[in-house]
């Protein structure tokens, strides 16, 4: 992977947050991603949500598997712990992290094709164990390292750039995270930063698994007449369903809106997500009526968007988690001395005597 570095130079007038750091300090090398592409928009918007939201970069743990969306990772927080995993498997390696280092915050970019062909299995385990991360899927419908064939997310009808057209039905990313019980789904589009940066930063506070589906157009091989996944395509048929604002814990929760056109739903850290004009038939906290909805917005071709499916503070519990459901110590195990993880031949043979 070619990594080309920015310069440090930053000007004097660059606004910092309470960790004395600028937005600078939350970026990485220079993208080599192709000019106009959604994955670098996407970055930028992942820039913005950690400044926002104050996180030490070298409290952050990111990973990420195989393709364009691998590269990702490079391009914000150089200062993070980062690793790159093989094919599919970046969720097996977060999963690692955070068992190792509770108080890490994990992030996990993939892409339609690392998620939802190679690494299906991985993804729904991730799922299903609740680990604390949010995991973003950059959809573009086809390989774009491998010249742009079709991926698993591709819609049928939806033709390639060489005119084929793709027969096969799609795998959605938020209908199967829904299905596995994900306590907090949304799907974006790169183009639409509004939307996109508070999703993130509740997706960031969100304890544990999070999914954000990002729409995000492949400027080379699936930006053309017949994809429904270009940019014409998407901001044709953008549905923006739900309306959310992220309000951390430390502000006083306003909304400048009338009490029948607005909802509060609390998130573990005290912090607040504001849905903004949802419809009367639209309950963000009903799995079910979320997903028959979104199902129904897909009949009538449109993509729906907005934090689609959130778990109350109440439903979630203190148990919820990677770590609740494990019951591991409270202590990070990086922390740790290494006579505790290893006890010795002695203890481990007395544990052994308990499953003879």
């Amino acid at each position: 992977m070619t990594h080309i570095r920015k310069p440090r130079v930053h000007h004097p007038g660059l606004a910092r947050n309470r960790q004395g750091l600028t937005r600078r300090d939350y970026e990485g090398t220079m993208s080599t991603l192709c000019a106009g592409c959604g994955h670098d928009s996407i970055t930028a918007a992942i820039i913005e949500a950690f400044w926002g939201l104050e996180i030490p970069p070298h409290m952050v743990a990111k990973t990420s598997g195989i393709g364009c969306s691998g590269k990702t990772t490079g391009y914000f927080l150089q200062e993070a712990h980062g690793f790159n995993g093989v094919h599919g498997r970046m969720p097996s390696v977060t999963t690692g992290a955070h068992a190792a280092n509770r108080d890490l915050t994990c992030i996990g970019i993939s892409g339609d094709g690392d998620s939802l062909s190679i690494g299906m299995g991985q993804f729904a385990h991730v799922v299903r164990r609740n680990v604390d991360m949010l995991y973003i899927i950059e959809n573009n419908g086809v390989y774009g390292l491998t010249k742009g064939q079709f991926s698993a997310s591709a819609d049928v009808g939806s033709t390639a750039k060489r005119g084929q057209v793709n027969r096969e039905h799609p795998i959605d990313a938020v209908l199967l995270a829904l299905s596995l019980g994900a306590g907090f789904v949304a799907r974006s589009f790169s183009g639409d930063r509004e939307q996109l940066v508070p999703i993130l930063k509740a997706g960031l506070r969100h304890r544990g698994f999070a999914l954000i589906d990002v729409i995000s157009p492949c400027v080379t091989f699936n930006d053309h007449r017949g994809s429904t996944k270009s940019y014409q395509y998407t901001r044709d048929n953008y549905n923006q369903l739900v309306y959310a604002d992220f309000v951390p814990p430390a502000r006083e929760i306003q909304a400048a809106y009338e009490a029948g056109d607005t909802r509060t739903v609390k998130l573990h850290d005290g912090s607040a997500i504001n849905f903004r004009k949802v419809p009367e038939d639209y309950d963000p906290t009903d799995r079910d009526a979320v997903y028959a909805y979104i199902r129904e917005r897909q009949r009538t071709g449109e993509v729906a968007t907005g934090l689609l499916y959130v778990e109350e503070e109440a439903e979630a519990g203190e148990e919820a988690d990677f770590h609740g459901i494990q019951g591991t110590v409270e202590e990070p195990l990086a922390r740790l001395p290494h006579d505790v993880l290893c006890p010795g031949a002695e203890r481990l043979e007395r544990l052994q005597e308990r499953f003879r």
